[in-house]
């Protein structure tokens, strides 16, 4: 299988010094040429770790293809950053035995690009659009067509002399991955034959990823470490293999031993600050806050940016899903409310402080 790579545009916002957060689940820069290299993806629906029923439901879909010969339904793959939309896209092309052709939406601003995109393509070729949401609307218009009846339509000319010319398309398969579904438009969304979405993982499971990727990487490490390395992965693969890289770092300068144990792990995310709920400084900033100043809420949204020096949709997009994901924050009528399950975290982490 061949991959064919457009140029992407990635964002990761920054903590509360202006750098990259460690726990943040967009793209570091160094992961961008990481990503190139794919040296940690699996390649085959045996060698990805969790999401049994989609693996399920997506492996009779191309299985059931290939037997008839017949080129993959179009599929949209939704949830939030970090969960392997990509990976489980170029594994699927892998399965298919197709070319996967990567692009991302701001690479296809123009309808030339998806001109060119479309005409370029292999029978049974395989398209994958990251952040496909983000696609303009002409840019959506003139997929219509292409992923219904398998046809690109075209003005030619200009004024009077203008015609439209159809251009026959080979069968191929469109893999859309987002993360705000409801962003497309419902013309959009009705053409995916298959539409599933990535849910966070457990703790086996990434447990089971981390093992295989210090495998990968020629790193030995104790159960008990990476299960602690699990735990502060806030369920998403791509920060755990972020955080090993950085706990490899570590042992190499300040450990001799030969295997990587939790007092290792233990001291190397102490120095990048991730506590053991995998919250940064940026959320614990944020928590400390409205227990200390606001006596746990409620509090509105935008004196909390203004309080932290933050942007208010950077707090609401980036640092407080994760933190009601796990029980520590309330959203309600009358502002940001923090649970007793925060407070005890807070608690237990200030005196973890102390004795050391």
């Amino acid at each position: 299988m061949a991959i064919v790579s457009s140029i992407t545009n990635h964002s990761s916002l920054p903590n509360d010094k202006g750098q990259e957060r460690l726990v943040g689940s967009t793209l570091l820069k160094e992961e961008l040429k990481l990503s190139k290299q794919d040296s940690l993806r699996p390649k085959s629906f045996d060698h990805f770790v969790g999401q049994s029923e989609l693996k399920q439901v997506l492996e009779i879909s191309v299985k059931a293809s290939l037997k008839r010969g017949e080129a993959l339904d179009h599929l949209m793959l939704y949830g939030p950053p970090g969960l392997g939309k990509t990976t489980m896209a170029l594994v699927i092309a892998e399965e298919l035995g197709v070319k996967a052709r990567v692009t991302s939406a701001p690479a296809l601003e123009r309808p030339r690009d998806i001109v060119g995109l479309l005409i370029n393509m292999e029978p049974r070729e395989l398209i994958f659009v990251d952040e496909i949401h983000r696609l303009n609307r002409i840019s959506q218009e003139l997929l219509y067509p292409a992923m219904e009846d398998r046809r690109l339509d075209l003005t030619v000319g200009k004024g009077t002399s203008s015609r439209m010319r159809s251009i026959e398309l080979p069968p191929f398969t469109l893999v859309g991955a987002t993360t705000k579904p409801a962003a497309l438009s419902s013309p959009m969304r009705d053409r995916f034959g298959i539409t599933q979405r990535l849910d966070f993982y457990n703790y086996l499971d990434l447990e089971n990823i981390i093992k295989r990727s210090a495998n990968l990487i020629s790193l030995s490490i104790s159960d008990d470490a990476s299960h602690q390395l699990a735990r502060r992965s806030r369920g998403t693969p791509r920060i755990a293999n972020r955080l090993i890289r950085r706990v490899r770092d570590f042992a190499e300068v300040h450990s001799s031993s030969k295997i990587i144990d939790v007092q290792v792990v233990n001291d190397a995310l102490d120095l990048h600050r991730v506590d053991q709920r995998g919250l940064d400084a940026t959320d614990r900033s944020y928590l400390g806050l409205l227990i200390n100043q606001y006596q746990g809420g409620p509090v509105g949204l935008e004196t909390l940016a203004a309080a932290l020096g933050e942007d208010s949709t950077t707090l609401e997009t980036v640092v407080e899903p994760y933190l009601m994901q796990i029980g520590f924050l309330q959203r309600t009528a009358r502002g940001r409310v923090v649970t007793p399950a925060a407070e005890k975290h807070c608690l237990l982490t200030s005196v973890n402080k102390e004795d050391k």
